[in-house]
């Protein structure tokens, strides 16, 4: 090679690299605000779990922030911040959702599951997860998986043993919707809503009687240094879902896209094979620390399903929509009863 060629190709070399490097440099990261209002829970290792696999699938390309307890704010907020683009990940309780499309409020439906794993099973059904993906699209939002908390727990300054023992008690409610009103109107209480940052303060002045939620928030906030009873309520699951919206996802390009998709459903077997053991977890705690779980007796679970259950034809007569998932979501649950 002769002297002028040597010069060229170090020259060229020089270049390929200084625009490789360039082109590197403008390469631009996507930091992906991951908002949860958990801390040290079963929700909170999710996103730990997804954010070391979308981390390192996507070679640097893609960080997630991860901001545990309501750092971002209260849940209706950081829900509002997923359509706006503001939020890229989120994990409400289903509740929180109903005011995007009213459809959402389905899964609160008393009775609909016989256990967890009965709902877990349920609820990974690709008939049913396709029927979800089109609720809230309307909103640009849409869910990426559903799954199980647990039990939905309720919460009180007096014990809760019987379906008369409700009847007069001021609780705050898992929603606002009538899915989440009516049925604890027919058993005789008055359900209120109030956002989750309201709670300890109304629980502590005793402004209600009692709060129903997750068990892992209530020992997530250490809720037994205000009241010791809490009461597994029956065929009631605290159903959740990690939410993203799809247009900010579309902008990363279709790569990127597909597997952000991939990474959640990976990550979901944090709940799949985590649930139970976490459930057991967060009941020892909760009695450690004083506290008194309680469950019906089976006379008394069987009366409280079916006053609750009375509420909903009325729901569905004005709702054909709702009917519909409604039917959907027993049919797959049927499939999976054993």
């Amino acid at each position: 090679m002769t002297r002028v060629k040597r010069i060229a190709a170090g020259a060229l070399a020089v270049a390929l690299a200084f625009g490789a490097g360039i082109a590197q440099a403008q390469q631009k990261v996507i930091t992906m605000k991951a908002s949860t209002v958990s801390l040290n829970d079963i929700n909170h290792e999710w996103f730990k779990v997804f954010k070391a696999g979308i981390e390192a699938r996507s070679n640097g390309r893609i960080k997630v922030d991860i901001f545990p307890a309501g750092q971002l704010g209260p849940l209706p907020r950081t829900v509002e911040g997923v359509t706006l683009g503001t939020v890229d990940l989120d994990q409400p309780a289903m509740g929180f959702l109903v005011g995007l499309d009213p459809r959402f409020v389905v899964f609160d439906a008393p009775g609909l599951f016989d256990d967890v794993p009965h709902a877990f099973a349920t609820l990974r059904d690709p008939d049913l997860r396709k029927r979800i993906s089109t609720m809230g699209q309307a909103k640009n939002l849409e869910a990426l998986f559903t799954f199980v908390n647990g039990p939905l727990m309720l919460l009180s300054h007096q014990a809760i043993r019987t379906v008369d023992d409700l009847k007069g008690k001021r609780l705050r409610a898992p929603g606002g919707a009538p899915m989440h009103i009516e049925p604890f109107k027919k058993l005789g209480a008055s359900p209120l809503t109030m956002p989750l940052n309201e709670v300890l303060p109304a629980m502590q002045n005793k402004g209600v009687d009692g709060m129903m939620s997750g068990f892992s928030i209530m020992t997530a906030f250490k809720y037994w240094d205000i009241a010791k009873p809490v009461t597994e309520l029956p065929g009631s699951f605290l159903v959740s879902a990690v939410i993203t919206n799809p247009k900010t996802l579309a902008s990363y390009g279709p790569e990127l896209d597909a597997m952000v998709r991939a990474e959640a459903r990976r990550a979901e077997e944090v709940y799949t094979t985590g649930a139970l053991p976490d459930l057991e977890r967060v009941r020892a705690l909760w009695r450690s620390n004083g506290g008194e779980i309680i469950r019906m007796s089976p006379a008394e679970t069987k009366r409280y399903i079916a006053e609750a259950t009375s509420v909903l034809p009325p729901m569905f007569a004005a709702d054909p929509k709702l009917k519909e998932d409604y039917e959907a979501i027993v049919a797959t649950a049927r499939k999976y009863r054993k």
